[in-house]
Formats: structure tokens, C-alpha cells, sequence
């Protein structure tokens, strides 16, 4: 009987995969899980920001979810890139929502459309575009009708234009769901008794556009009916939906975090994620998502925050440049496998949930047919053995395994029978422009900014201007500019001609020049933007010039009222002297110019009859603008530049902005951990890495950006940097790894319907070279019996089999891929009644 369960599951599984998605299909819900034509489905969902990424890499990264096990891309709708002015759209390139989704639908996915509007995402203004802010009377996110007018134009209009492409499920297409607001429910106690007017005003509005799909709202425990309240963080294995009739969705399954200039970089083990999942679905959900699972980039000024870095990397299976992050994609892949096989169980009935223990439990799913799946978790710090059926099974800490069958463990979530991939960028330099035959810092051009007002349409008013309120960020940059006449006998000038400038800003940087110099800078952080300097400065008889460049970093992107949060110099700004005697500026006359000369003048797309090539590159100098020309590295791999060497500023290739860089924002030089255990409960704090380094060095350039030759890198340096410095990096996979021990469950995709068959081969350790281009040529280290350590650094243990490299060899030179039983049949046994497990590190040229 057991070894028939095993077959219906797995001829269940593979029918899975090999269907292709159909669409066309009427979606409704009851409280175990979305019904798609009246069955019942286990989701598995992943983040794909289309913004973040181009449309050219759509395909690859679409086909690389699918192919780790996800049967949803689920994204946001970004407003303010697609009304970036009010009634002119934008749905072009890597803005073309349309053939996303249809991108999306193509690999046989289905979509979940968050529409918000407002989306948070770390992405500037949360997704709001700023022109909202200037509508008389509005208020955001509250029962305010200027604000639910806009946001119903704007709902409206993408659900219009997805009804025009036929694209819900209703019509034949593959958004299966869709949802109304973001987050409300972490914020709404701000906006009082408005909040849950405003609220069921946006379920009702949402459901009156006939979609013909469920809405849901994340972290809403009060969404009225027919919304689908659901969950967002680290973990929601304890959600429990607002209603008996609503099934358990997790929205947000935070896969890592993201990073702001300033700060380390935070990552989640893979164990811990999985660990997650695994509980989510034992305890009754049906729906999960990974946010992210391409995080991507954020190029142009669309990171939030503010100082989010350009990065959006997120710690996700497919890294920011949509290759494979190893072993959390492959370990993933095989925990939607093992869920799989569960599914029919999972859908056919209720948890029953029963302890095994101090922090030990067993959830099973069975029913009168037969069908049986169950989940053993041990939710402790320390590894535990459990009886469960008669059977005994060791947990170990922090761990779920999957029995499809109610006997069989297919997959634990703390091991790992995935390889692990060592991967680092190489600096290269950069390649010369072959059509001219120069090489890249050979051809430098530049431009000078001008220290202060330079632009005709600069204005003049008595009082330290907010900067939002001012640019509605249309630049990063605000010029304040004020002349003062000096006597020589003011008061604050008590020891000659020295005294310190005092200026506080709300953020979120400045740099402060005196004569056209120069004299000091300074930034916020992502904690607490607001600036505050003293600035020790020379002063001159007669006129002085003092010019104050405020920039924004992004704009606030989450909380109650964030659209009030300002930025900009808003004083005081005063001269001080020794004696404690100041004068307050804040009053006077300053002249304001709105952005820089060179973005006036277009420079980010390289044209200009005013760059200079002689005689001399100036470097580590402020506001200069930098031009070059280049040739893209042959291939297909990823482009990254790695601009250290370089201050801050922003960077174009070929006129499109690779993003704000800023390589001299070092992070603390504490806190940070190469070896974080999975083990308890994950925050974003808790696994850190970069620790004294700068937040971000290395910078994403699209392929589809670049062509062979002729294209132009243009900088706009703020503080001062050398761009000869500056240089391409290839990645280079310096390692395979894989650790696999004979205890490890069987891979579910080598399942094999003879049990006795299974029991004997054991399991399989798996390495396949990542290039298509490469195979295996020499194994760096292999060792069974009790080797430890980790990829890059395993070491032998006293039980070592004496054959095991020369059959690893035999085994895996020569070939792409290579897979190595790990029992004693194979390698014999060096050490008998020891546990034994298998370590290999191999590269791939």
C-alpha cells in the first residue's frame, strides 16, 4: 500500500510538470485556498519587479522561476513611472506592463497584480508620483475625495488596460489575483475613524471594477468581505485569516533585505527560508509568495527610503543580475517539489496538528480515500529524534521534514542536497572603444558644473526654502545661494577672519562652498536623514558668496503621512564665532536654482559641444562631469561596473541611468557575521555581511543597453573621484560545493517507485556547472566519511575514505554535470557505525 501512495504521487507530480498552465479559467476561493475552475490549488509565487529589470531579461528570469518550482510571478503597478505627469502614460519599455504580464503568460505562469497604487518597495515616494502631492486639498491614503479621486483614475486605468488585453484569468488570461492598498493595516490607528471609512471605500471600489478575480489586502486584519486579508514577513505560519470562509495567503515572504547606502548587507539563510515555507504550509496555507525572488536594480532615481542603494538585490534566488544564487535556489526547488507531492493531501482537507514534544509537532493531512502528507517540525534550537507512526526520525533544530506519504521523508529544510556556488566580480580593465582604438581612461573628457546659480530661471526668496515642496523632484539637487558683505568687525569675527558655518538640513546631504570653494559636506543616514553641521570656514572682507547644494536620496517611501516628511536645508543657517556670537542667515535673501547646468543641457546623453579633453583629467575634485567611450565585453554574461575610486553622483550608459553610485558610504564596522546560524528566529539585523566596506561597489549595466562598440559612460561626480579608476567586473565562479550526508533525504526528483531500491542507492550528491560553456576540470577537495566545514574551506575529519577522490574524479572530470551516490556501496566504509556524509568541491572551466 505504501509503495502505491508513493506512485499515485508521483505520477500526480510529474503530470504537474508536465502541463502547461491553462488559462481562461474562473477563480474564486474558500478557506483552504483559490479555487481555479473549482479546484482547489498550493500556489507558490515569486516577485519580479518589472521596473527593476529590462524587458529582455524578462524571459530568462520568468523561465528560471518557473524552472525552480513557482506557479505565480506576482508584481507591483508603479504609478509614478507610468503617470509620471497627470494624464500623460508611460508603457514603454521596461515600463510595458502589458507584455509583462503577457511575458509572464508565454511560460505558462499565472500573475498577481498589485495594483495598490501606493506599494512602499523601498521605491521613490512609495510609488506615488509627486505631482499628487500639489492637488489642492488632498491627503494620502485616507478618506480624502482629491486622493480617492486620483486613486481610482489610476486603478481604474490599469484594470482597463488589462481588460483591453484580455489578461484576467476571466478573459483567458493568467492574472488569477489582484490587490487594493498595501501595508494599511501598520499604519491606519494614524488617520483615526477615516481609516476604515477610506478602507472599505477601496475594497468596494476594487471589487466594482469587475475583474472578474479575488482582491486581496496584505496586513489588513480588518479587509471586509469578499477581500482576502493576508500576511506579510519573516514568517506567517500563525496567520490566521479575519474570516473562517478566507484561505491563508502570505503576500510578502521577505527573502532577504534590502540595502541602504550607509549599512551592511543583510541575508537570510536559505535554511530559515525554507524552514518558513515548510511551516507556512504545514499549518494550513496554500498561497505563498517569495518577495522577492529577483529583486533586480534600481536604476534611474527610483530607490526610496531615503538612501536605499541603487541594488535591489535582496538576497533572492535569482540575483540581481538574474543568475542563480546557490544552494538557496536549488534548495528552494526541491522544497516546491517535496510541497508538490502533497498537494492532492493538502487540498482534499484540514491540518490536524499534534505535539511531539517540547516545541515538536506533527501536522497531517489524510483522508477517507487514503491520501496521507504530513510535517514534522521541531521549532527548537537543538536537534531532536521524534516518534511519529511507529517510526523513529531525527529533527534537526529549526526544521520541518515533509512526508508525502506519511512515512517517507523526502525533504528536511536544514539539509541541503544542493550545491552551493563560490562566485566573486573580477576587476577588469575597462574595454577601449575599438572603433577608435582607444582605451577606456585614455579618451576622459569632462565638463564643469558651476559652483552655485548658473540657470536663468533661478528665483529669489527671504526664507530657507523645503526642497520637495520646491524641485517635486525633478532633480535631486537645489541650489541655495546667498551674497553677504563682511566688514572685518562683526562680532562673531573675534579672531580675525575664521568662524564656522552652522546649517541644519532635513536632509538628506549638502555640500557647502564658500568663494566658490569647497569648504565641507555632510549626510544623513537611513536611521535619521536630517543633517546637522558645523563647518569651520575663512571669510574675506567685503562680498562672500556662500552656495549650499542640497540633494535627496531618494524619497520617503512608507509610514502615516511620509508625503509631509521634507527635505532641504530649512535652517537655521547661521555664522558663528568662538565667543558664542552669531548671525542668522536664514532670513535673508538666497537665491534658489532648481537642478544642475548639465542636466539642463542634457550631459547624461553624452552630446555637448562643450567637453574638454585637454590638457589634464581633473580628479578629486567636486560637481565635474565625466565622458568616455567604451566597447562591451564579448558574451553573454552579466556587465557590472565597480566604480571605486569614485565619490558619489549618478552614472548614464548610453544615456540611461545605471542609478545613483556611491562607493565612499562605508558601513559600520560591527555587527557583521561570514557564518550566521539558521537556527531561531530571523529579523534584518541578525545575519549581516560588508561590515566596514562600502555599501555598494558594483553597479548593474543591462546588456541591453550596451552595443558592441561606440558606447559612452557619462559620471556626474559630486565630491570628487578618479575615474581612471573606475573599471568593468565579469563574475567568475571560483567554486561548485556540495555536502550531502547519507542521512540527507532522497532528492524528490530522483524518486524511485522501489522503495527497496531507494533505501539501498541512498541519496545523490548533485553539481552542475553554471557557464553551458564549462565542465568540470578538477575537483579541489572530496572527502567521505566526516569531513567539516564549509564550500571553499571543508577539511577532512578523522573517518576519510582513502578512494573517495579518485571516484569523484572518475565521476565528474570532463562532464557539466555529475551526480555521486553517497553511501558506503560507493565509497566503502571507512569508519564502521559513524554517521558518513560526502563533501566535494569541484571548478568548472
Amino acid at each position: 500500500m505504501r509503495r502505491a501512495h508513493i506512485l499515485v504521487l508521483i505520477v500526480f507530480f510529474y503530470g504537474i510538470l508536465a502541463t502547461t498552465t491553462s488559462f481562461g479559467a474562473n477563480v474564486t476561493y474558500d478557506h483552504r485556498s483559490l479555487l481555479i475552475d473549482g479546484k482547489r490549488r498550493v500556489l507558490i509565487s515569486g516577485s519580479i519587479h518589472y521596473p527593476r529589470s529590462t524587458a529582455e531579461m524578462w524571459p530568462g528570469l520568468i523561465q528560471k522561476s518557473k524552472d525552480g518550482g513557482l506557479d505565480v510571478i506576482e508584481t507591483y503597478v508603479f504609478w509614478n513611472v507610468h503617470e509620471p505627469v497627470r494624464n500623460q502614460y508611460n508603457f514603454e519599455g521596461r515600463y510595458d506592463l502589458v507584455k509583462f504580464v503577457k511575458t509572464v503568460a508565454a511560460a505558462g505562469l499565472y500573475v498577481h497584480l498589485r495594483i495598490g497604487p501606493y506599494v512602499c518597495a523601498e521605491w521613490n515616494y512609495g510609488g506615488f508620483p509627486l505631482w499628487l502631492h500639489f492637488i489642492p486639498g488632498i491627503k494620502f491614503r485616507t478618506d480624502n475625495e482629491p486622493f480617492k479621486t486620483e486613486m481610482q483614475r489610476f486603478t481604474a486605468k490599469i484594470v482597463d488596460l488589462m481588460k483591453q488585453e484580455k489578461l484576467y484569468a476571466s478573459q483567458g488570461g493568467p492574472i488569477i489575483l489582484s490587490q487594493i492598498e498595501n501595508e494599511y493595516g501598520n499604519i491606519d490607528s494614524a488617520f483615526g475613524p477615516a481609516a476604515k471609512t477610506y478602507i472599505n471605500w477601496a475594497a468596494n471600489m476594487a471589487v466594482s471594477l469587475g475583474t472578474g478575480v479575488p482582491w486581496v489586502m496584505c496586513n489588513q486584519g480588518d479587509a471586509p468581505d469578499p477581500i482576502i486579508n493576508t500576511c506579510n514577513g519573516f514568517y506567517c505560519d500563525q496567520f490566521t485569516p479575519n474570516s473562517k470562509n478566507k484561505p491563508k495567503i502570505w503576500t510578502e515572504n521577505w527573502s532577504g533585505w534590502f540595502v541602504s547606502f550607509g549599512g551592511a548587507v543583510p541575508y537570510r539563510p536559505v535554511e530559515d527560508l525554507a524552514f518558513a515555507v515548510a511551516r507556512f504550509f504545514q499549518l494550513g496555507g496554500t498561497f505563498q509568495n517569495y518577495y522577492m525572488y529577483h529583486g533586480g536594480t534600481n536604476f534611474d532615481r527610483s530607490s526610496g527610503g531615503p538612501f536605499i542603494a541603487t541594488s535591489y538585490d535582496y538576497d533572492a534566488p535569482l540575483d540581481e543580475y538574474g543568475l542563480l544564487r546557490q544552494p538557496k535556489w536549488g534548495h528552494l526547488k526541491d522544497l516546491h517539489k517535496a510541497i508538490k507531492l502533497c498537494e492532492e493531501a493538502l487540498i482534499a482537507t484540514d491540518p490536524s496538528t499534534t505535539s511531539l514534544g517540547s516545541n515538536l509537532e506533527a501536522t497531517v493531512y489524510k483522508t477517507g480515500s487514503g491520501l496521507c502528507a504530513a510535517f514534522l517540525a521541531n521549532v527548537a534550537t537543538t536537534d531532536k529524534t521524534v516518534t511519529f507512526n511507529g517510526n523513529s526520525y531525527n529533527l534537526p533544530a529549526w526544521s520541518v521534514s515533509i512526508l508525502p506519504d506519511c512515512k517517507n521523508v523526502v525533504f528536511n529544510t536544514a539539509k541541503i542536497n544542493s550545491m552551493t556556488v563560490i562566485s566573486s566580480f573580477t576587476r577588469q580593465s575597462l574595454v577601449g572603444d575599438v572603433q577608435s582604438s582607444k582605451a577606456l581612461g585614455s579618451d576622459w573628457s569632462w565638463i564643469n558644473e558651476p559652483v552655485g546659480i548658473s540657470k536663468k530661471d533661478a528665483f529669489v526668496k527671504s526664507v530657507l526654502l523645503e526642497q520637495i515642496n520646491t524641485t517635486a523632484d525633478k532633480s535631486d539637487y537645489l541650489w541655495y545661494s546667498l551674497s553677504t558683505n563682511i566688514k572685518g568687525n562683526e562680532p562673531f569675527l573675534d579672531d580675525g577672519s575664521q568662524t564656522v558655518l552652522h546649517v541644519e538640513s532635513l536632509g538628506h546631504a549638502l555640500h557647502a562652498f564658500v568663494n566658490g570653494k569647497l569648504a565641507g559636506s555632510a549626510t544623513g543616514k537611513y536611521s535619521n536623514p536630517k543633517v546637522a553641521v558645523d563647518i569651520p570656514i575663512t571669510v574675506v572682507p567685503g562680498k562672500n558668496t556662500i552656495d549650499l547644494l542640497s540633494l535627496t536620496v531618494g524619497l520617503q517611501n512608507y509610514g502615516a503621512f511620509y508625503e509631509l516628511t521634507g527635505a532641504g536645508i530649512t535652517g537655521p543657517v547661521k555664522l558663528k564665532g568662538q565667543n558664542g556670537n552669531t548671525v542668522d542667515l536664514s532670513s535673508e535673501q538666497w537665491t534658489y536654482q532648481i537642478g544642475l547646468q548639465g542636466e539642463e543641457l542634457g550631459l547624461p546623453s553624452g552630446s555637448s559641444s562643450q567637453w574638454i579633453s585637454q590638457p589634464n583629467l581633473p580628479t578629486n575634485q567636486p560637481l565635474i562631469w565625466y565622458k568616455t567611450s567604451f566597447a562591451a565585453a564579448a558574451g553573454d554574461d552579466p556587465i557590472a561596473i565597480d566604480f571605486t575610486g569614485m565619490g558619489k553622483g549618478e552614472a548614464w550608459v548610453n544615456g540611461q541611468s545605471i542609478g545613483r553610485y556611491w562607493p565612499t558610504y562605508v558601513s559600520p564596522n560591527s555587527g557583521c557575521t561570514d557564518s550566521c546560524s539558521y537556527r531561531g528566529s530571523y529579523n534584518s539585523n541578525k545575519c549581516l555581511k560588508n561590515c566596514a566596506k562600502p555599501s555598494q561597489t558594483l553597479y548593474h549595466v543591462p546588456r541591453s543597453w550596451v552595443k558592441p562598440n561606440g558606447n559612452i559612460l557619462v559620471l556626474f561626480e559630486e565630491v570628487g573621484g578618479d575615474p581612471t579608476q573606475i573599471a568593468f567586473a565579469t563574475r567568475q565562479a571560483e567554486s561548485l560545493c556540495s555536502h550531502v550526508s547519507e542521512s540527507h533525504p532522497q532528492p524528490v526528483d530522483m524518486w524511485n517507485t522501489d522503495s527497496e531500491a531507494t533505501k539501498k542507492s541512498g541519496p545523490k550528491l548533485l553539481l552542475e556547472c553554471q557557464n553551458p560553456n564549462q565542465v568540470i576540470s578538477s575537483i579541489k577537495f572530496a572527502s567521505f566519511g566526516t569531513p567539516h566545514g564549509t564550500c571553499g574551506s571543508f577539511k577532512h575529519g578523522q573517518c576519510s575514505s582513502s578512494n573517495a577522490l579518485s571516484i569523484v574524479h572518475k565521476a565528474c572530470v570532463g562532464s557539466k554535470t555529475c551526480n555521486v551516490g553517497v553511501s558506503t556501496s560507493t565509497f566503502g566504509d571507512p569508519c564502521r557505525g559513524v554517521r558518513k556524509s560526502l563533501a566535494v568541491e569541484v571548478l568548472c572551466t
